[in-house]
């Protein structure tokens, strides 16, 4: 399996200029391009947070907790005395990096429901509502955050399984396959729980008007193209 700093290394090699293409070819503002590097650098860590001791667990569960903290700080701020807020919000930070992560780690297996194909939908979907409602982003911008983590995501679990190929022993490890599934049949229940969350967050995502349409006119071109390189 690839380590923390080589999954972070190779998303963010391929996320960067990925997001710098939709800068060139008019589908993203400066700004959003660079957003979408990092969401795709942090989709490369995402799948590791189902491993108690990583990294990506600690530097997720931090962000998380700071994330809650802000939203309790958004939503009280002009409601509350400052002193109370500022409890509030340091109370939720703690609950979410101590608690909540203890909770999570108990019940999240290595390698299982978390490291796959459906988890990444699961990551994306619940990002796109988070970054367009909480954070005001366009409905563009939102989902393209979106994609890219998915993109990220899944540069992850492609590492995985290219690290459980021993080339030089012309072998395959017993780790191949545990990473780059669809989900994990043997935990039906956290599969179910990666469905709800796909269903939750596309049902509080904006439309995905803009990028669905871009995507078949792109489509459309290549199929053109295709055609009339073998006419």
């Amino acid at each position: 399996m690839a380590n923390f700093n080589t999954h972070v290394t190779v998303a963010a090699v391929l996320s960067v200029p990925l997001a710098g293409a939709t800068f060139v070819l008019g589908m993203a503002s400066m700004n959003d391009a660079v957003l979408y590097a990092i969401a795709g650098t942090f989709g490369g860590m995402l799948p590791d947070i189902d491993a108690d001791e990583s990294i990506a667990i600690r530097l997720v569960f931090r962000l998380f907790g700071a994330l809650v903290a802000g939203l309790v700080v958004m939503t009280w701020l002009h409601r509350l005395p400052h002193w109370e807020v500022l409890f509030s919000a340091v109370t939720a930070y703690i609950l979410v990096r101590f608690p909540v992560r203890w909770v999570f780690e108990a019940l999240t297996v290595h390698r299982g429901a978390l490291h796959s194909v459906l988890a990444n939908l699961m990551f994306a979907a619940v990002s796109v509502p988070i970054a367009h409602h909480f954070f005001h982003l366009s409905e563009k911008t939102a989902w393209g955050i979106g994609g890219f983590i998915f993109i990220g995501a899944t540069i992850h679990l492609i590492l995985d399984e290219m690290y459980s190929i021993d080339l030089s022993g012309m072998r395959i490890k017993r780790s191949f396959g545990t990473a780059l599934k669809l989900t994990d049949w043997s935990e039906p229940l956290a599969s179910l729980v990666l469905v709800f969350g796909c269903v939750i967050g596309y049902f509080f995502s904006p439309s995905p008007e803009y990028w669905l349409n871009t995507l078949g006119q792109l489509l459309s071109a290549a199929v053109s193209d295709g055609l009339h390189y073998f006419k």
